[in-house]
């Protein structure tokens, strides 16, 4: 896939770019992560890693940065249960203790398709390994469609322009993630 217009779309929102991940770096960042990269992913990092505020170093897989963009949606959801008596029914009865409680959700959403981060608050899922899974924008239990696919988020958020979130039934539905966005009223 070509990336040529994402590109000069994120270069003109102020975005920099350095090289594109070489196969030994795109290896580390998917080991780091523990899944592979879908492909649509995959050739949009190898094109040319966008770099700034916001963005993953996949160059330094291994960085506190990385690491906390990979915890970021557990640690949104243990913040609904602590804060916000968030407690999704599929998980079964909730512990009254709150750590068991925590320590259930963390079992569960680790049972999930992994989440690759891909810029702020927004996701890739790794499941299922094609093109064209639906860009998620993960605040809390506060979950939505952010885009079709990778392309789409990046020309409608960068854009500028007012586009549609897209409906539920117009993206492919992922294990788990899309079950709670619906469960918690994040379609439209």
């Amino acid at each position: 896939m070509k990336w040529s217009t994402e590109i000069a779309l994120l270069q003109s929102r102020g975005v920099t770019f350095e090289r594109g991940l070489t196969d030994a770096e795109l290896s580390a960042a998917e080991e780091r992560v523990g899944c592979r990269f879908p492909p649509d992913l995959h050739s949009f990092l190898q094109g040319a890693l966008p770099t700034g505020q916001g963005w993953p170093d996949w160059r330094e897989p291994d960085s506190q940065c990385i690491t906390d963009r990979l915890d970021w949606p557990a640690d949104g959801i243990a913040f609904d249960i602590t804060n916000n008596v968030f407690w999704w029914p599929a998980w079964g009865n909730k512990p009254s203790a709150l750590a068991d409680a925590i320590a259930l959700m963390r079992e569960r959403v680790g049972e999930a398709p992994k989440l690759i981060p891909i810029c702020r608050h927004v996701y890739l899922s790794a499941e299922p390994g094609v093109a064209g899974n639906p860009a998620l924008s993960v605040y809390q239990t506060d979950i939505i469609y952010g885009g079709r696919d990778l392309g789409e988020y990046l020309r409608r958020i960068l854009s500028g322009e007012e586009w549609p979130l897209p409906r539920c039934d117009e993206v492919r539905r992922i294990r788990f993630w899309s079950e709670l966005i619906e469960w918690n009223d994040g379609c439209i």
